[in-house]
């Protein structure tokens, strides 16, 4: 077993992190529940290989679906039984994402016009999601329309038909 102030060294410090608490949940679970105590042993190092960004089985996103698939028991171990690995996993992954005040000005106004952009962008796919609705309700009544014409168009053209096989007697000349 390692020692915290190995565990807090190196690149790799949340990696070493999560093997340390791994071992001491193991150990202490040791004595209640073999079952248990053999999840964490398989979910400790499939940890690890997530944060070093060396994964074997999953995907290697840092979330707990990637942490199950990586580690083999099904999600809903790590959800309900294990919560204390689930959580240090978490804390480990936002230990690792870096803090916004420690970026410089250039690269946060970036970030902010960025993130306007991107409100932009989504109002306008926003709008023109909702003028396309439109459109479709349009051409759909327009349709609807035009099916209604052709059919009293064909009606009418079947009354003329129908006429028109009748002699017209009012056109006949009469005598003197």
């Amino acid at each position: 077993m390692s020692t915290p102030a190995a565990a807090a060294s190196g690149p790799r410090d949340g990696a070493a992190l999560a093997q340390l608490v791994g071992e001491a949940l193991a150990h202490a679970q040791g004595h209640a529940d073999t079952e248990g105590t053999a999840e964490i042993r398989a979910i400790t190092p499939a940890m690890v290989r997530l944060l070093i960004g060396a994964p074997l089985h999953s995907d290697g996103t840092l979330t707990v679906v990637s942490l199950a698939t990586e580690a083999g028991p099904r999600r809903n171990k790590l959800t309900h039984k294990h919560t204390g690995i689930k959580d240090l996993f978490y804390a480990l992954v936002k230990a690792r994402t870096p803090v916004s005040e420690a970026l410089p000005d250039s690269a946060r106004a970036r970030a902010a016009k960025q993130q306007r952009d991107l409100a932009r962008v989504r109002a306008e796919r926003d709008d023109l999601r909702g003028q396309a609705q439109l459109l479709a309700r349009i051409v759909h009544v327009l349709e609807i329309e035009n099916s209604k014409l052709k059919e009293a168009n064909a009606a009418m053209e079947q009354q003329v038909a129908a006429h028109a096989s009748v002699p017209n007697l009012t056109r006949r000349r009469r005598r003197p």
